[in-house]
């Protein structure tokens, strides 16, 4: 095991992250930007270090001064969390050749989930569904990129190859405005991830947003923990999520498993992943992406399993085995997660600040993962989520009841939150029903 960890995040990830080193016995180093030298992460740590000013090209993602902040401290592992650098491939190739050992997944497998077209081909040679789109990355010819469409069928899905967040993709419904938007969508990939490399597929409209947590160790050990529903966001951003899914079937769970399982196994897959599905209500899925990461949402999967991700990620990392298999594995109840965010609940616009009043909900069946108090300064620089809220119940109408209490008793002044969505979202009859008519949150706000 690791005598000492830099983490190299921040918020809540980072004061996870934390948590898990203190138990597993392992000194933890919280590299930090200017703006962050006060936040709960810094002030709990056994060691902290600044690695550059707010603005995150200039501390969490500059990896010169990451990698000399490990060296100077001694660490001998780095933790990316998600976001920033967790899912660079680069970063992690570094990381190698500094003999410091990243708490991730191999670089070959970030490399390859990385790029969309890549990814789409190995879940093809791995049996998983597709839905009909691009057989590689689109060409430049206008013609042809008109006949792959012509061939798919419209509305199509364009997306960036290197793409992620939401960024680099749109709907387009009719040929005639298909090359504009292609335009358009290269020079947004381009400007967000110094890539013009776009691909399409067949849009899927009103299908679940579905994936399934996979760990492996470096023993050739693959299990997966279950399945979450993240099918409510807003601009392809998470608002929330559970685990199980509702409105699925154990085939259709048990297909998903089976495909995420075959997919992580064909690319020989280590630590903690997360392969997405699309579900349509006939049950039929297919495959939309991996993420190489630990998941915001995880602790959905770890209030239902008993399992701490980010503990087994470290010992993953660390050449220890699983120590169990698939059969060891029960899902216990039902578990949700509201994600708490400085924003305006209307209009969705960030809402930095200073928090005055921080009064987080408790009681059975309730975890809060946050890292603000009273006085803390909210930031504009960086993702603006304040909290995750989960409830876990002993079946999903007592997930819902009991986050609805837990959402009643969070009080925060200062800044505006997201905690007046939720509730509505909590009483909105489509939601509670589970079915696959959910709430048309675009729409309706």
């Amino acid at each position: 095991m690791f005598h000492k960890l830099l983490i190299a995040n921040r918020g809540e990830i980072a004061l996870r992250i934390l948590r898990s080193c203190r138990e597993l016995g392992i000194r933890a180093v919280i590299a930090h930007s200017k703006v962050d030298a006060h936040s709960l992460p810094v002030r709990l740590a056994d060691e902290s270090i600044c690695i550059g000013p707010a603005d995150a090209p200039s501390s969490y993602l500059n990896i010169p001064s990451i990698i000399a902040a490990a060296e100077i401290t001694d660490a001998e592992a780095i933790h990316p969390g998600y976001g920033f650098l967790s899912e660079n491939s680069g970063f992690a190739e570094i990381c190698q050749a500094c003999r410091i050992t990243f708490i991730g997944p191999p670089v070959e497998a970030i490399r390859l989930m990385g790029d969309k077209v890549q990814a789409r081909e190995s879940a093809r040679r791995a049996g998983v569904p597709l839905l009909p789109g691009s057989r590689g990355a689109l060409p430049d010819d206008e013609t042809q990129v008109l006949a792959i469409a012509d061939a798919v069928g419209y509305p199509v899905m364009l997306k960036a190859g290197a793409g992620g967040g939401g960024r680099g993709m749109r709907i387009v419904g009719s040929r005639d405005d298909l090359l504009q938007a292609v335009a358009m969508c290269r020079a947004e990939a381009v400007a967000a991830f110094g890539s013009g490399e776009l691909y399409l597929e067949q849009l899927l409209e009103g299908a679940r947003h579905i994936e399934v947590q996979v760990l492996g160790d470096k023993h050739g050990r693959l299990i997966h923990l279950g399945e979450r529903d993240c099918s409510i966001q807003r601009r392809y951003q998470k608002l929330l999520e559970e685990s199980p899914a509702p409105a699925i079937s154990g085939k259709t769970r048990d297909g998903l498993a089976e495909a995420a399982l075959a997919l992580a196994g064909a690319i020989n897959y280590e630590n903690a992943g997360t392969i997405e599905f699309l579900v349509d209500e006939a049950g039929s899925f297919y495959f939309l992406e991996m993420n190489t990461r630990i998941q915001v949402e995880h602790p959905v999967t770890e209030m239902v399993t008993g399992i701490d991700l980010v503990r087994e990620q470290i010992r993953i990392a660390a050449g220890e085995p699983l120590g169990y298999d698939q059969s060891a594995i029960r899902i216990n109840g039902h578990a949700i997660e509201c994600r708490v965010n400085a924003e305006d609940p209307v209009r969705f616009v960030p809402s930095p600040g200073t928090i005055h009043t921080w009064i987080p909900p408790g009681g059975f069946g309730v975890r809060v993962d946050s890292h603000c108090f009273p006085s803390y300064v909210v930031p504009p620089n960086y993702d603006s989520l304040l909290a995750k809220l989960i409830a876990h119940g002993r079946d999903r109408a007592e997930a819902i009841e009991r986050m609805r209490r837990a959402l009643g008793e969070f009080v925060v002044d200062g800044v505006k939150t997201t905690i007046p969505f939720h509730l509505r979202l909590l009483h909105d009859p489509a939601f509670v029903a589970g079915g696959f008519a959910l709430p048309q949150l675009e729409r309706s706000l």
